[in-house]
């Protein structure tokens, strides 16, 4: 909608807002959204998405692009810092990543061999780079990976 908006009112943007010394439209509108919007509905947003997740860890089919729009409103929002990308998202996602992959590694342990084991450890892991490929913003991958293999 910012898109559209800038679009729209480009000679407002080009012209008359930097005469008037005021902020460009699109940072407005990503402000308004902020505060209207996004303030409001983060943290039911960060938990659907991190259930989502969770159903593609075990196997179930979600839409990837659409996760990705998503998750790409947390780094948007910034206006250029992932301070709300890491601190309303990712702690969470990572927290529940070693949480899930704590319970799955003990029943490992517990039920195959130590090279079935490592190859379902690889298997993992593998599995977590192509989220972070495929959805998850790059700065991600090495603080997933690290909170992966702690725990393996």
């Amino acid at each position: 909608m910012v898109r559209w908006l800038s679009r729209f009112f480009h000679y407002l943007d080009r012209s008359f807002i930097p005469r008037r010394s005021l902020p460009p439209l699109n940072e407005v509108a990503l402000t308004c959204f902020r505060d209207l919007v996004y303030l409001e509905l983060n943290g039911k947003v960060r938990d659907a998405v991190i259930s989502l997740i969770d159903q593609e860890r075990v196997g179930e089919q979600i839409d990837r692009a659409l996760l990705k729009n998503v998750l790409d409103i947390f780094v948007e929002i910034g206006m250029g810092q992932m301070d709300h990308y890491e601190n309303d998202f990712e702690d969470a996602m990572l927290k529940d990543t070693a949480v899930y992959y704590s319970r799955k590694a003990s029943n490992w342990i517990l039920g195959y061999s130590c090279l079935d084991y490592m190859l379902k450890v690889e298997e993992c892991l593998k599995r977590e780079k192509d989220r972070v490929v495929h959805y998850l913003h790059s700065s991600s991958e090495p603080k997933l990976l690290e909170a992966c293999a702690g725990l393996f």
